[in-house]
């Protein structure tokens, strides 16, 4: 009876958990401190100072998450003014994830032009929540 008593508490467990990750997944959270000694290099190259945002997605080579993530964020930053998409691959570089406080792949930095950090999200981004978020920073919104 022990054992039925387990398996019931570890599903139990499970599902809680799930249903956590699952609400955490693509929700826009507000930005992090900025890195105490700047934007690692490859970071700040990638930024496009004539945008007003630059969406940097920290991806990994067998994330299939990110190649979503890809799909949805070139398209949304071609049909909006102001709005940069770039892709970093940190499988090579972790110490670029180090950095910034990544944690898991895909996520998503949004930068200003000046290069403050103004929101991330962690998972696959929600694009009109995003661009919700986004609207402040933006010349212009396109919308879908």
């Amino acid at each position: 009876m022990t054992g039925v008593w387990v398996v019931l508490g570890t599903l139990v467990v499970a599902a809680v958990a799930g249903g956590l990750l699952k609400a955490r997944n693509g929700r826009v959270r507000a930005a992090r401190r900025a890195p105490a000694a700047g934007l690692p290099e490859p970071v700040a190259a990638a930024l496009d100072t004539g945008a007003s945002v630059t969406l940097v997605q920290i991806s990994t080579t067998f994330c299939t998450p990110c190649r979503h993530t890809r799909a949805l964020l070139g398209p949304l930053a071609e049909r909006t003014d102001g709005l940069n998409h770039v892709e970093l691959d940190v499988t090579n570089q972790p110490e670029v994830a180090q950095a910034l406080g990544v944690l898991r792949t895909p996520t998503t930095i949004a930068y200003g032009s000046d290069g403050t950090e103004l929101l991330r999200v962690g998972g696959v981004p929600k694009a009109p929540a995003l661009l919700e978020a986004l609207a402040p920073h933006l010349p212009a919104r396109v919308t879908d």
